[in-house]
C-alpha cells in the first residue's frame, strides 16, 4: 500500500473533515501514517472519531509530523471537503512544506492544485507529483445515459440521506463488507472524491462531472461494477438529498442512473441545520418523512432500513430514535459505527435472497 499523511487543519473529527475521517475508518489504497491538525495534536485518530485506538497519531504541523514518523510518507492528502472546494488558505504553507520536503500533494478538491502558480512550479523543483482526483475524464471518453440499470439482474441500492456530509458513505461501505461477508456478493459504486481516495475499483466524482453527461458517466461505472464483478447486490454511494435545495446533481442523479431496488436512508436526527453554510444559512435539517415522500416520487421505491449519525446525540438518545423510528416506519434502524450493519442486512437478505438466512 502507499504511504500518506492526511492534512484537516482544523477540521478532524467536525463535518468538513470527512475525507480524513473516511481515510482513517476505510481506505484499501492507503496506510495512513498519521493526521495534521493541530487541534487535536498529541491524539489517535480513531479515538477523536470513534472512541477507538487506531494507532494513527495526530500532529500540530506537517513538519512535526515528518520528523516524528519512523518512514517518510509518499503522499499528502488534503483531508477536507470545502464548500465550494477551495484550498483553505491556510492550508497554502503546509502545502509548499510537504512538496519542498518530496512528499507527493493528493486533493479532492474542485481547486486544482496542479494548476497553481505557486504549487506548479515547486512541484517541478521537487521532482513531486501533485494529483487532482475530481476531474471529469475528456468529452470524447464520456458517456450518455443508455438506461442500462434497470436491465441489470442484481438488486441496485443506493444509500441516500436527509442532508448532506451525514455518512452515506460510511454506511455505503460497511454495509457493502457485510454484504459479501454473508455471502451475498456485492460492488461498491463510490459518488465521491472521499471514497475514490479509499480506493473504490468503481464511481466517479459525481460532482465534478458537466450535466449532459452526469447521469451517463455514473450509470457507466454502475455497469462496469456489475459486467466485471457480477455482484448480486450494487450499493451506491449516495450524494447531498432529494430534499436539500444546495444540491441538484447529487441524490436525483444517482437515483436515476441506478434505477434502485430499494434504498438506505441516512440521517442525523441531531443536526438541527443543514450542513451548508449552518452557520450562516440556518437551513433546516430534512426529515425522514419529506425524505420518504421524495424517494418513492423520484426513486418509485421505498426505504429498506434507516440508519443514524449519532452526531450531537448521546447513546440513549441514539438508542430511543431506533426504536421510535422502527415502530413508526416499519423498518429496521441503527447506528452502523455503533451497532453494525446486521439489521440492513438481515432486511436485504429477507427480501431478496431467502434462502442466505
Amino acid at each position: 500500500m502507499e504511504t500518506a499523511i492526511i492534512l484537516c487543519e482544523d477540521g478532524f473529527g467536525r463535518v468538513r473533515g470527512k475525507t480524513a475521517a473516511g481515510l482513517i475508518r476505510h481506505s484499501l489504497r492507503f496506510k495512513i501514517l498519521g493526521v495534521v491538525d493541530s487541534k487535536q495534536a498529541g491524539k489517535d485518530a480513531g479515538e477523536v472519531l470513534d472512541g477507538k485506538k487506531t494507532g494513527v497519531p495526530i500532529f500540530a504541523s506537517v513538519e512535526e509530523s515528518l520528523k516524528k514518523l519512523k518512514e517518510k510518507p509518499q503522499w499528502m492528502i488534503i483531508g477536507v471537503a470545502t464548500i465550494g472546494g477551495m484550498l483553505p488558505p491556510e492550508f497554502r504553507g503546509p502545502v509548499k512544506v510537504a512538496i519542498e520536503t518530496g512528499v507527493g500533494i493528493l486533493s479532492g478538491l474542485h481547486e486544482w492544485l496542479a494548476n497553481d502558480k505557486e504549487f506548479a512550479p515547486l512541484a517541478k523543483k521537487h521532482d513531486v507529483e501533485i494529483v487532482d482526483i475530481r476531474k471529469e475524464p475528456p468529452l470524447e471518453k464520456m458517456h450518455y445515459y443508455r438506461g442500462l440499470a434497470a436491465k441489470m439482474d442484481c438488486i441496485r441500492i443506493p444509500v441516500l440521506g436527509t442532508d448532506a456530509a451525514s455518512g452515506k458513505r460510511t454506511t455505503a461501505v460497511i454495509l457493502t463488507k457485510e454484504l459479501n461477508d454473508r455471502g451475498v456478493k456485492t460492488a461498491f459504486v463510490a459518488t465521491g472524491q472521499t471514497g475514490l481516495l479509499q480506493g473504490s475499483k468503481y464511481g466517479i466524482p459525481l460532482d465534478a462531472i458537466r450535466g449532459d453527461y452526469v447521469v451517463g458517466e455514473l450509470e457507466n461505472a454502475i455497469e462496469q461494477a456489475y459486467k466485471n464483478e457480477k455482484p448480486k447486490v450494487i450499493i451506491v454511494e449516495g450524494q447531498g438529498a432529494l430534499s436539500h435545495p444546495a444540491y441538484v446533481v447529487g441524490s436525483r442523479t444517482i437515483v436515476n442512473a441506478s434505477a434502485p431496488n430499494t434504498v438506505v436512508l441516512q440521517h442525523a436526527p441531531g443536526r438541527k441545520y443543514r450542513s451548508y453554510h449552518a452557520d450562516e444559512l440556518h437551513i433546516p435539517n430534512g426529515t425522514i418523512d419529506r425524505e420518504m415522500e421524495l424517494i418513492k416520487v423520484f426513486a418509485q421505491t421505498d426505504v429498506i432500513g434507516i440508519t443514524l449519525n449519532h452526531e450531537n446525540m448521546t447513546r440513549e438518545e441514539v438508542e430511543k430514535h431506533i426504536k421510535d423510528y422502527e415502530r413508526k416506519y416499519g423498518v429496521p434502524a441503527c447506528d452502523v459505527l455503533v451497532d453494525g450493519p446486521g439489521k440492513i442486512a438481515d432486511a436485504i437478505i429477507q427480501r431478496y435472497f431467502p434462502k442466505k438466512r
